[in-house]
């Protein structure tokens, strides 16, 4: 008899997020109504940093808990399989993709299961955000690709934001501004966003990348800005067109130069999160508008209500196989795909992306099993 699976987890550190460690413990026999998943593959990039650097304010930590004050689980996106079973229609061999911890396994309650697949039921993350609750069976999800799982984990969770983020800025005729200044241009949230903004450029919507010395020829090479700015050359940009700041970096010195220079043509200041920068929209009394937290949970919630859940998945699910498509074109890609195996890989990982050590081309994924 083979003995059970050992349970292995990345624990990160909560106040200093590049600093994990890892803990191994017995898995516990299945009570009735779980259900055991072994997490294969997942992804890593800066929206698993802003994960934990958000973890308390809005509850991230909370979907994984460790019992320890200290020490949390940082979420990540990919693919699991089941390997044990109580649930009807939740069976041993299939593989579904969604919300995980970094860990060996994941103790589940599947409820509302569905051939589209289930929703953990847990008990500690009924109050959660429904949307991270949620697991699809791959062997019916029409935008499941096997060759694609890579870039799958990659895009999905990213592109959900920027697809929503382009959507609620067109449903808001763009707060009545002509040009959008993108900070951390280079982040593929940034440039994924701009990529559902193409058809607006025709119509008079200028998109301006702002990105770091070391950056700008990558955002340049995407084509899908108009102009490429350094954050030292901010000043250059026409001051006196109304302008609509959509914040990627977090970064206060930066907002209160773009408060500043931009003064009353500032129309609109769009925080859409931060992996470096865990103060959560301190207000520091900038002239201008108040900026404000965007949430892409919010925008689904009220296209699911104008469109209805059909229609939000299918052009969601179009969007992003246009955009896989072009990230990954062999002849001019977007992103290469860097494959890293194991726990210690993953610790090694989560410390550059904290740091900024990471080339923006790259796309970097965690096997696990």
């Amino acid at each position: 008899m083979n003995p059970p699976p050992q349970l292995t987890r990345l624990l990160t550190r909560k106040n200093a997020l590049n600093h994990s460690r890892l803990n191994t413990s017995a898995l516990a026999p299945l009570q009735p109504g779980e259900a055991l998943l072994q997490i294969r593959r997942v992804a890593l990039t800066t929206n698993n940093i802003t994960y934990a650097a958000f973890g308390d304010a809005m509850h991230y930590w909370d979907f994984f808990p460790t019992d320890e004050a200290d020490f949390g689980h940082m979420p990540v996106w990919g693919f699991a399989d089941v390997v044990a079973s109580t649930v009807d229609g939740v069976k041993v061999g299939e593989r579904f993709y969604g919300y995980w911890p970094i860990a060996s396994h994941l103790r589940m309650r599947p409820e509302r299961v569905t051939p589209r697949g289930f929703y953990d039921g847990a008990e500690h993350r009924r109050t959660l955000t429904s949307a991270y609750n949620q697991y699809t069976r791959c062997s019916v999800d029409p935008a499941y690709r096997v060759d694609d799982e890579n870039y799958q984990m990659l895009v999905r969770p990213l592109f959900i934001t920027s697809f929503m983020l382009a959507d609620f800025l067109q449903d808001n005729a763009f707060f009545g501004a002509k040009q959008l200044v993108l900070s951390s241009a280079s982040s593929k949230t940034a440039y994924g966003t701009a990529f559902c903004l193409q058809d607006y450029r025709a119509q008079g919507i200028r998109l301006i990348a702002l990105t770091s010395q070391g950056n700008q020829g990558f955002v340049q090479g995407l084509g899908c800005y108009d102009e490429t700015v350094g954050y030292d050359q901010l000043t250059s940009i026409d001051a006196s067109v109304p302008t609509l700041y959509v914040d990627f970096s977090g970064d206060e010195g930066l907002r209160a130069k773009i408060h500043h220079h931009f003064g009353e043509q500032l129309v609109y200041d769009c925080f859409a999160g931060s992996a470096q920068n865990t103060n959560f929209l301190r207000d520091t009394g900038l002239p201008g508008p108040e900026p404000k937290f965007y949430f892409a949970p919010v925008q689904i919630r009220k296209r699911n209500a104008d469109w209805g859940h059909a229609v939000v998945n299918q052009r969601f699910k179009a969007a992003q196989l246009d955009f896989i498509r072009r990230v990954s074109d062999a002849q001019a890609p977007w992103m290469q795909l860097a494959e890293h195996r194991g726990f210690e890989a993953a610790q090694t990982l989560i410390a550059d992306l904290h740091g900024g050590r990471i080339d923006p081309l790259k796309g970097h994924v965690v096997v696990l099993e």
